[in-house]
C-alpha cells in the first residue's frame, strides 16, 4: 500500500492536470468538432461541375453518313475499337459493316439501355441498321453523346458522384482489401494498422506502408490540411472517432470513393473514383475490369506517383500489386490474376477533362444559357448541358478552314476565318469556328466579327420583290444600266459592276446569278429601300441598318452567325427558325429542367423563297459559285451566294444542301484588303468542308409552283425557240405574253433536237 501512496504522490499532479486539461479543453473541442462533422456531413456536398456533351449521334437507314464521320463521332464518344466490340463503350469495323456497343446513358427524354447496334454504310448514306445480337432492324437508335466541356467552379474540382451501390462490387471490396482491412470492425483509428506500419516503415529505413484507416483518410481529405503537426493528427483522430460514432460504414464509405483525389490536368483535380475512371479510361466506372479497377485503386496511395501516364511503369507495378491483393483476399481467381496481370496500361490517350475543346461553339452555350440560369449554378449544381454540336461537322470544319486558308498562298497567311454550321431544316449550330486557331480562346469572329456582307444581300432583295408575284417573277426585266444618284453629304453616287460593264435589260434570275450590282440597285429602288431594310430588321438581329441605297449592296455590318440567322430563313424553306446551340439541361439526377425546342414560323413568303432558291441553286451551275460543280459537288444542288465589300475587304459565301448551311467569312483584322473574292475565300472553306461532310442533295418542293419556258426578253415561248430556258413561277403567275420563234420550230422538225442556246431545265 505505501508503494501505491508512494506512486500516486508522484503521479497525482500529472493526472489531476491531465484530467483537468480533457475535461477542461478536449470535452468542449470535441463537441466544437462534432458540430463541424455534423454541419458537413449532414448536408455533404461539393461543388458538381457542369458538364457540356455535344448532341448525341441519331443513327437511322438512308441517313447521310461515311467512315469517315462515324470515325469521328465514336472517338469524340471515347469509343474504342476492340474485334467483338462485346463491352459497351466499343466498336468494330469490317469494310462497310459496323458493329457498335452503346453506353447506357441519360438523355432529355430518358434512359437509353446499353445495345449492340450493327449499320452498313452504302453510297454515302446509312444502308442498314439492326440490333447486333437478334438481327431485328431498327428505325434508329441514339450513341450517346460525347463530353465536350466542363463548367468548372471556383474549387476547380472534376467530380461525379455516385451511390455505393452503382460502383463496381470488386472496386468496393478491393479498396477495402488494399486500403482498410478492418474498415468494417474499427472504429474509426486502427492501432494495431497503425503499429504494423511504423514497424514495416522502421525496418525498411523510409516510409513503405500507412496505417491510416479509410475513415481517417477521408477525414484528411474533408477536413484537413497537409501538415503533418501533431494538432493535425490529434484532429485527425478525433474527427475518425467522432464519424464513426454517428454514422454507418455505407455512408463514410459512399463519401469516400466520391472524395479521394485521383490526378490532375492543369488546374482541375479529378476527385472520386466514377470522374477518374472517366479521366484515365474515358469509360463509365461500372464497366471497368479487373485490370483497371487495380490501377484505380492502387493510385490512391500516390495519384502522381502512380500516374499511369506519366510513371506508366511504376503504374504497371503497382496495379499488379494490388492484382495479388484481390487474388489473395479471394476478390479474384488464380486464372482472372494472371490474366489480368499480364494486360498492359489501358489508360485512354484522350481520356482527358475536356474543356473549352471548342472555344467559338461554346461561347455561344454560355451566352444562350445566361438567359436562364447563372454562372453559379451552371458551374457548382451538376447540371448535364446538352447541346447541338456535331463532333464530326466541328471537326471537319476545321479542316476546311485549314485546307483553304494553305492553298491561298501568302494571301492564306494574312488572313482570318470564321465559320458557322448548322441544320438546314432545324437551325441547330452544328459547328462553329471564331478564328483560323480553332483551339484558341478570344475574339469570337463568327459572332462579335461585323463586317460587311456585300452581295450575300441580293437574294432578300429579290425575295421581297417575289412575295408580290403579280408585279414580279424570275422573268422580269430589270435594268442593268448606270447609276448615278446625288448623295444627302454631297457628292454623285456611281456603282459599278464587278466587271466595269453594264448590261442593259437582263431577267432578275440572271441579275441575281451573275450578281449584277446595278439591276439589283435599280430593283430595289422599284421595291423601296425601306421596305427591303423593313424585312432583315424583322429577323431581330439588333444591328444598325442603314436606310440609303448602298443597303442593297450590302452596306450592312453582321457576323456570320447574323448572316446564318438570315440564310437559315431560305434554308428552312421560307420558315423562320432562330440559331440554337442547347437542346435542354437536366439536373445532377438526370431530371429534365429545361428544353429548347424550337417552332418554326408559319412561312409567309415559302413560294418567293422557293424561287430565290432555284436562282441560287444557278449561283452553284453557271454563276459566281461555279467552282462548286467543277469541284464535283454537283450533285447536291446545293443553293447559296457569295459576297464580296469594297476593296475586297471581306469574302463571304453562304449555302445551303437539303440537311447543311454553312456560313463563311475571310478577312483581315485591320480590315486591310485581302486580294480575294467571295468566290476565291468564302467559298473555298465552303467546297472544303462539303467535301467531307455527309449531307443531302437539296430537293425544293414544288408545292405553289410551276413551270414555263421562256425567252430573253422574259415572255412565254416554246422550248425549241434559240434562247429558250425554263423557269419557275408562282402558281397562275407565269408570262401571259408569248413570244413565237416559226423558223425555229421549224428547224426542231426538220433536224430534232433543241436549238443552240435553249437551256434545258435543272
Amino acid at each position: 500500500m505505501s508503494a501505491l501512496r508512494t506512486i500516486w504522490r508522484l503521479l497525482r499532479i500529472p493526472f489531476w492536470t491531465g484530467l483537468g486539461f480533457a475535461v477542461g479543453f478536449l470535452v468542449p473541442y470535441a463537441f466544437y468538432l462534432d458540430r463541424e462533422v455534423r454541419s458537413r456531413f449532414d448536408d455533404l456536398s461539393w461543388e458538381y461541375p457542369g458538364r457540356v456533351y455535344a448532341r448525341p449521334l441519331e443513327l437511322a437507314p438512308g441517313l447521310p453518313m461515311n467512315g469517315d464521320a462515324l470515325l469521328i463521332e465514336l472517338a469524340a464518344a471515347r469509343y474504342v475499337d476492340e474485334p467483338a466490340a462485346q463491352a459497351p463503350g466499343t466498336f468494330h469495323r469490317e469494310g462497310a459493316r459496323w458493329t457498335i456497343s452503346r453506353r447506357a446513358f441519360v438523355y432529355l427524354d430518358g434512359r437509353e439501355r446499353e445495345k449492340r447496334v450493327a449499320l452498313t454504310l452504302s453510297g454515302g448514306r446509312i444502308g442498314s441498321l439492326a440490333d447486333a445480337d437478334s438481327g431485328a432492324a431498327l428505325a434508329s437508335v441514339r450513341i450517346d453523346p460525347a463530353r465536350i466541356a466542363t463548367l468548372y467552379g471556383a474549387q476547380q474540382e472534376d467530380r461525379r458522384v455516385v451511390q455505393l451501390g452503382e460502383m463496381p462490387p470488386l472496386l468496393v471490396g478491393g479498396l477495402q482489401a488494399v486500403e482498410d482491412r478492418e474498415f468494417k470492425s474499427h472504429h474509426g483509428i486502427n492501432a494495431a494498422a497503425i503499429l504494423r506500419a511504423a514497424w514495416a516503415n522502421l525496418a525498411a529505413g523510409r516510409v513503405v506502408q500507412g496505417g491510416s484507416t479509410l475513415t481517417q483518410q477521408l477525414v484528411k481529405n474533408l477536413f484537413l490540411d497537409r501538415s503533418q503537426t501533431l494538432m493535425r493528427k490529434l484532429n485527425e483522430a478525433l474527427l475518425s472517432l467522432l464519424i464513426e460514432a454517428r454514422y454507418e460504414k455505407r455512408r463514410i464509405l459512399e463519401a469516400y470513393v466520391n472524395e479521394i483525389f485521383l490526378g490532375q490536368q492543369g488546374g482541375q483535380a479529378v476527385h472520386g473514383f466514377a470522374a477518374a475512371s472517366e479521366f484515365y479510361f474515358g469509360r463509365d466506372v461500372r464497366t471497368l475490369g479487373p485490370a483497371d479497377t487495380a490501377l484505380l485503386v492502387g493510385m490512391v496511395q500516390g495519384p502522381s506517383l502512380y500516374d499511369p501516364r506519366r510513371n506508366p511503369e511504376r503504374a504497371l507495378a503497382r496495379r499488379n500489386v494490388v492484382l495479388g491483393v484481390f487474388r489473395d483476399t479471394g476478390l479474384i481467381d488464380a486464372a482472372t490474376f494472371a490474366s489480368a496481370s499480364k494486360q498492359p496500361i489501358g489508360v485512354a490517350a484522350t481520356a482527358t477533362l475536356p474543356r473549352d475543346r471548342y472555344p467559338a461553339f461554346l461561347d455561344l452555350v454560355r451566352r444562350q444559357l445566361k438567359q436562364d440560369y447563372p454562372d453559379t449554378e451552371l458551374s457548382t449544381a451538376g447540371l448535364a448541358i446538352h447541346t447541338t454540336l456535331s463532333p464530326s461537322a466541328q471537326t471537319m470544319a476545321e479542316t476546311a478552314i485549314d485546307r483553304a486558308l494553305s492553298g491561298m498562298g501568302k494571301r492564306g497567311e494574312e488572313v482570318e476565318a470564321a465559320l458557322v454550321v448548322t441544320g438546314a431544316r432545324d437551325g441547330e449550330v452544328q459547328a462553329m469556328i471564331g478564328g483560323r486557331e480553332v483551339d484558341e480562346p478570344g475574339f469570337n469572329r463568327a459572332l462579335d466579327a461585323l463586317r460587311p456582307i456585300g452581295s450575300l444581300v441580293k437574294p432578300f432583295v429579290n425575295l421581297v420583290a417575289l412575295a408580290q408575284p403579280q408585279r414580279y417573277s424570275l422573268a422580269t426585266l430589270l435594268d442593268d444600266s448606270p447609276i448615278d444618284m446625288p448623295q444627302p453629304g454631297g457628292g454623285r453616287w456611281q456603282p459599278q459592276n464587278d466587271d466595269r460593264q453594264s448590261h442593259g435589260q437582263v431577267l432578275l434570275v440572271d441579275a441575281l446569278v451573275q450578281s449584277w450590282n446595278l439591276a439589283t440597285i435599280n430593283l430595289g429602288l422599284r421595291i423601296g429601300v425601306d421596305r427591303v431594310r423593313g424585312f432583315l430588321q424583322s429577323f431581330g438581329l439588333g444591328r444598325a441598318i442603314n436606310p440609303n441605297p448602298s443597303m442593297l449592296l450590302g452596306a450592312i455590318d453582321l457576323s456570320p452567325y447574323d448572316v446564318a440567322r438570315l440564310y437559315q430563313y431560305l434554308a428552312a424553306d421560307g420558315h423562320a427558325l432562330p440559331l440554337r446551340s442547347l437542346r435542354g439541361v437536366l439536373d445532377a439526377q438526370g431530371r429534365p429542367l429545361s428544353r429548347y425546342a424550337v417552332k418554326p414560323g408559319g412561312g409567309d413568303y415559302t413560294t418567293a423563297t422557293r424561287l430565290v432558291t432555284h436562282a441560287m441553286q444557278q449561283v452553284a451551275i453557271r454563276g459566281t459559285a461555279s467552282s462548286i460543280v467543277t469541284a464535283g459537288l454537283g450533285h447536291l444542288n446545293a443553293a447559296g451566294k457569295t459576297g464580296t465589300s469594297d476593296t475586297q475587304r471581306d469574302a463571304w459565301f453562304a449555302g445551303f444542301t437539303g440537311s447543311t448551311l454553312a456560313v463563311a467569312w475571310v478577312g483581315r483584322d485591320d480590315n486591310k484588303p485581302t486580294g480575294l473574292f467571295g468566290s476565291t475565300g468564302g467559298l473555298r472553306i465552303w467546297i472544303e468542308l462539303m467535301r467531307r461532310l455527309p449531307t443531302a442533295p437539296l430537293v425544293v418542293p414544288q408545292d405553289g409552283i410551276e413551270r414555263a419556258w421562256v425567252s430573253a426578253e422574259g415572255r412565254r415561248t416554246d422550248p425549241a425557240c434559240g434562247g429558250a430556258r425554263e423557269l419557275p413561277f408562282a402558281s397562275g403567275y407565269a408570262p401571259a405574253d408569248e413570244e413565237h420563234c416559226p423558223l425555229d420550230q421549224l428547224r426542231q422538225f426538220l433536224g430534232g433536237g433543241n436549238p443552240t442556246g435553249a437551256e434545258p431545265a435543272r
